[in-house]
């Protein structure tokens, strides 16, 4: 039978929502036993959101000053050791946090890495996408070896989280960490609206707004849907919103319930990052952009004034 080690993601003492998508992984797997590992240099809130994940056996947590900062190189040892404890697969989020620090997992216990899990079909056979989200590839893992991948958060719904009170138990290890790697500082842009990746609703805006300021009106509408804001790599490289807010193969992938591209042409890398989103509303002044052909709700015209119609029909 499975056991599984989560490594949660975390930030400022919250669990991310994508422990919880891993947590549904998981559960695909058939796994005895679904335990969730934190790190950090105060464990207990965030090992409070974790015991409350519907499906989670267990929280550990390990409490170093050195976790105050999820730096990989710190991290990785420490997951190595823990997973040494009987597990038999290794989950993390494929985010910028997960990809770092699980092929330094996987490099650690001598196992290849399994990316972007987007299904399950047993508990060493999985599908990842492959070619910009062209072609889905099974692929099928070593049975007798201890399995480390990353989960396309994108492709599952995030466990329930309520009830559940699943037991905390405080690990110390014995495990040098390396010096050779120092936290300076985070620099990240502060924001009211919902994060991007776990948002219901997302607007985002391409280069045919045409400047920075011109982003205004994605900011606007966004804000009366209570929404979270993109961006197309080509808004992004002309520099009108900073690269956090990408959305795409090389940005962030989401699935978001309502998803806006206005003035977004549809590029294969953007529609990769979208493509697993409940409703698409388009809004493009070129009736043949590509964006049309994955939209289910299509708006042809001047961006400038039917977004601005659109914010006021809402109310």
């Amino acid at each position: 039978m499975s056991k599984v080690l989560i490594v949660a993601e975390h930030l400022d003492g919250k669990l991310n929502s994508s422990t919880a998508r891993c947590v549904t992984c998981a559960k695909d797997m058939k796994a005895e036993a679904i335990d969730v590992l934190v790190l950090a240099s105060n464990p207990a809130a965030i090992a409070d959101d974790g015991q409350k994940i519907h499906g989670v056996s267990k929280v550990l947590t390990v409490a170093r000053p050195e976790n105050a900062h999820p730096l990989a190189a710190i991290y990785a040892p420490q997951i190595a050791a823990v997973a040494k404890n009987g597990y038999t697969h290794v989950l993390a989020p494929s985010t910028t946090f997960g990809k770092d620090v699980l092929p330094r997992v996987a490099a650690l216990l001598a196992v290849a890495q399994v990316s972007d899990i987007s299904a399950v079909d047993g508990a060493h056979t999985f599908k990842r996408p492959i070619y910009a989200g062209n072609a889905i590839v099974t692929v099928e893992a070593p049975a007798g070896q201890m399995l480390v991948g990353t989960v396309r958060t994108a492709s599952y719904a995030a466990a329930a989280s309520g009830e559940n009170a699943a037991p905390v138990e405080a690990l110390t290890l014995d495990v040098a960490l390396p010096g050779h790697t120092r936290f300076v500082e985070l620099a990240q842009g502060k924001s009211d609206r919902p994060d991007l990746q776990a948002a219901a609703r997302v607007v985002s805006g391409g280069r045919a707004l045409g400047s920075s300021d011109a982003f205004k009106i994605i900011y606007a509408l966004a804000d009366k849907l209570g929404a979270a804001v993109g961006a197309s790599r080509a808004a992004v490289d002309a520099g009108y919103v900073p690269s956090d807010l990408q959305v795409g193969q090389t940005g962030k992938i989401i699935a978001p319930e309502l998803y806006i591209a206005v003035g977004i042409s549809g590029a294969i890398q953007h529609l990769t990052g979208i493509k697993d989103a409940g409703t698409i509303v388009a809004i493009n002044k070129d009736a043949e952009a590509p964006i049309f052909e994955i939209a289910d709700f299509g708006l042809v015209g001047d961006l400038f004034k039917l977004v601005p119609e659109f914010e006021q029909a809402i109310g």
